[in-house]
Order: C-alpha cells, then structure tokens, then sequence
C-alpha cells in the first residue's frame, strides 16, 4: 500500500503522519511507502517501518501533480489549501491554491488513468464554509451549498470536481468538510476561526487569548485526533453507497463561546478563564455570522464517522496530546 499527502506539513497532515508512523495499517492493508509534500519540505515521522520521501512542491504549477504520481499511490489524501482568513484577503492566491491546485491534481489523475487504468482513492479535505446562510437549525444532508465565502467557493467547485471525476471513473473520491478542528496546537494562523482555538490554547499555557466576538457566537467543532479519524475512515469506507453525492458532513460538536470558556474552567479554573480579553472585531464578527453553527450529519454516521463526545473531551484532548 503506497499513500500520498498533499499539505502534509500542515497541523492535520503533521497529525495524519504521526498517526501512520504509529500504526501503519490504511485501509486494511499494510503501508509501504509513504510520501509526503507541501511547499514547504515536511518532515519525515521518526521511527516509521515504511519508505517515506518528503517534498516540497507547489501544487498549483501546472505540471507539480504529474511528477506525484508517478509511483501510483494507492491513496491520496488531498489537505492542501490556504485557509478562510487568507483566501479572502488575497482573492487571486485563494483560486490559485484552493481550485487550480485541485483541478491540476485532478486531471493528473485522469491522463494517468487514461495511460494505464491508475484509479486511486482520493480523500478531499472540504469545509462547512460550502455552506451559507439562511441555515435552519441544523444542517442535514440535504442542504443546498451555497457559500458566501471566497474560500467556501473555491471548496465547493472542488466538491463539484471531485463529484465528476469520480462519476466518470477517473478515481475513487472522497470528500469530507470538516468541522472548525480545535484546539489546534502551535501559533495561531490566518484562519478568521483562529480564536475559537486560541480562547482555549493560550489560556492554558498562561498566556492572555482575545476573544474577538460575541460568546453567544454558536459553531461546529471537532478536535484534530477526531479529524485523522475521519481521514483514515474514509480512505477504507466502502463509497459504493455515496452514489453521485461524494462528499459529507462530518460529525462534531455544536456549541457557543460561551460553552467553550466554561469547559476551559472546569479543566482549568477561574485563572485561566480570567486570561481571555474581550475585543471585538467587526471584520471576524461579520464573517462569522455567515458560518453554521449546528449540523445533522447522518449519511457519515451511518458510515461510520465518529467525532468527540463534547467540548470538554475536545479540551482533554488537547492537554493529552500536546501538553503532557
């Protein structure tokens, strides 16, 4: 079993490689080979049992995606992308990356099949954002896509692709919109969500977090242990029952600001809670109140797909996994 990671060097394909490293089992099968690439060089997990080969690659030149598949992964999970905050801010780098990235992987896949049958499953990494308001009060499986958003345009015409290619047999697709993932570990980034990760982060590490909205403010949440998981159910779930629909809601948690803070105080205490400065931000307050809040995702239940039972568990995670 060979696999690819596209973005690997990023927070959730750092995760997915440890995961690997530690049990290198995809799909029923054991892993060979594994590469890993992003435009910058990720770093190759210590300790694993299988090849890997790191690259740094630019997906969206033209011809980076062909040079990928000359050694025919069996799987290709496809994380690549730049996040809301900066797709919105740079319109031109957000197409550039998030669709043109997509479309050349995609038609590399398709002049590959066509030379000698090569037909993978590829596991896209879409979003909520595909959506947009009016929402109903949860989100199910049958609601429109319709984004408001730059960067939820651009995934929803890779939803679209992913649905097409695979129609036509060109590959086994996959697509999975992940929840906002918190607490994500490290710096913040660009992401206008960053601070439903940074309220909790800092605060435990004893450093002041600004809440820049509302604690009213209700979203749709998964921790990154949960997101490997959705990665790794769907490069073996049996996609026959998908149909002409590729890509799902994910499961996760449903809950406000407000919820957030108080299970930062039971696993932290009043100090910690006391670290998180109110400031607003008109430009993040807009932009969140274009994105869900709940959702009733039963088609990837039914499949299968597991996310965390709360937000307190989304916490322990957390401190399990990055501060022990």
């Amino acid at each position: 079993m060979k696999a690819l990671i596209i973005g690997a060097a990023g927070m959730v394909g750092r995760k997915l490689t440890e995961r690997l490293a530690n049990q290198p089992v995809l799909a029923g099968q054991a892993l060979d080979a594994l590469m890993l690439v992003d435009v910058i060089e990720p770093q190759a997990p210590q300790g694993a049992d299988f090849a890997v080969e790191t690259r740094a690659l630019d997906l969206s030149e033209p011809e980076a995606a062909t040079a990928l598949l000359e050694e025919r992964p069996d799987i290709i999970f496809h994380l690549a992308a730049i996040v809301s905050g900066e797709s919105e801010a740079d319109f031109e780098k957000g197409y550039r990356i998030n669709l043109d990235g997509t479309r050349y992987l995609f038609e590399a896949i398709r002049q590959a099949h066509g030379a000698d049958g090569y037909c993978p499953r590829v596991v896209f990494t879409s979003s909520i954002a595909v959506f947009g308001t009016p929402f109903p009060e949860a989100i199910g499986d049958e609601f429109l896509n319709a984004p408001l958003t730059s960067y939820g345009t651009q995934k929803a015409i890779g939803e679209l692709l992913l649905a097409d290619y695979s129609r036509r047999g060109f590959f086994d697709g996959i697509g999975i919109r992940l929840p906002t993932i918190a607490i994500r570990p490290g710096a913040p980034n660009k992401a206008a969500s960053g601070f439903f990760s940074s309220i909790i982060r800092e605060p435990l590490a004893g450093q002041e977090a600004i809440l820049p909205v509302e604690e009213s403010v209700r979203h749709w949440f998964a921790s990154p242990r949960a997101a490997v998981g959705f990665l790794l159910h769907a490069a073996e779930v049996d996609t026959t029952s998908l149909g002409a629909r590729r890509s799902l809601s994910m499961p996760g948690v449903s809950v406000t600001i407000a919820e957030e803070i108080e299970a930062l105080r039971r696993a932290a205490g009043d100090k910690a809670v006391a670290l998180i400065r109110r400031e607003p931000d008109p430009t993040i307050m807009k932009i969140v109140a274009g994105w869900p809040q709940n959702f009733d995702p039963q088609r990837a239940i039914g499949l299968g797909f597991t996310a965390d039972r709360d937000f307190d568990e989304i916490v322990r995670i957390h401190i399990e996994d990055e501060l022990s």
